[in-house]
């Protein structure tokens, strides 16, 4: 029963129904983790990007979708997304610039070589192993949290995966936020932070998370958006983003 599960999916919409998306029925969901993560990123024309954790393919389907001159490939681990990511792909015509590739980040496939990537993306586990419940269903338990590769190995992949001088962007949770910039230190400079809060008010739990290999540059906490107005609806920035697939250009707000 467990396995019948995990192998059901449904079919659901992206970015105001231009992308149709196969997910599990049952355990790791698309929330708009990865479709923020993926207006927050610019490309070069001929940029290949990286989605390290690439889960059902949301964030690299929503990142092709609006920047048609740029080539997406991604890793994950477990083989039933893989599965439903490459369906993603063909559904949404993408075969051309979009590829998900199944493999281990201790043990990658050799297809991924080391200092090829323009960029790194990624919306990696949240959690350490030994905090908070780990989901009873395999994918939302590996997707939610770090299992045996913890952050630090995490991002040292990412960066390994990045030319010199490339961009690498998270999303995160701010709980986790210093322990992920304690990692960066000294490998990632010229670093933004771009926090989301909930409801105007709030505290921020997701933050943007973006810098560049091997850069000495500093800091800059950016002004942030608030996601959702007091009846519950997206506001009108966050619906730029999520339906209308707009950019979310962190390096204007840094003029």
């Amino acid at each position: 029963m467990k396995e019948q599960l995990e192998n059901a999916f449904t079919q659901d919409l992206l970015l105001g129904g231009r992308i149709a998306l196969r997910q599990p029925a049952q355990g790791y969901r698309v929330a708009i983790d990865p479709l923020l993560l993926a207006a927050s990123v610019n490309a070069e024309p001929g940029e290949t990007i990286l989605d390290v954790g690439a889960g059902v393919g949301a964030a690299g389907l929503c990142l092709a979708t609006r920047l048609p001159h740029c080539r997406i490939m991604g890793i994950e681990r477990q083989k039933d997304l893989v599965r439903l990511a490459n369906d993603n792909i063909v559904l949404n015509n993408l075969r051309d610039r979009v590829e998900i590739l199944h493999g281990d980040l201790q043990s990658p496939p050799p297809r991924l070589a080391a200092g090829s990537y323009s960029q790194v993306i990624s919306n990696p586990p949240y959690f350490e192993s030994t905090r908070g419940r780990v989901s009873p269903v395999t994918n939302k338990g590996l997707s939610n949290h770090e299992s045996d590769f913890d952050m630090e190995g995490w991002l040292k992949f990412s960066l390994l995966m990045l030319k010199p001088s490339g961009k690498i962007t998270f999303i995160y949770r701010v709980e986790m936020l210093d322990k992920l910039l304690c990692l960066f230190y000294g490998k990632v400079g010229d670093i933004k932070i771009f926090p989301f809060w909930p409801y105007s008010g709030q505290i921020a739990k997701l933050v943007i998370v973006q810098g560049v290999k091997g850069s000495k540059g500093g800091l800059n906490l950016l002004p942030g958006m608030v996601l959702h107005n007091a009846d519950g609806s997206f506001t009108q920035e966050a619906d730029a983003l999520l339906k209308n697939g707009h950019h979310l250009n962190l390096e204007l707000l840094l003029a």
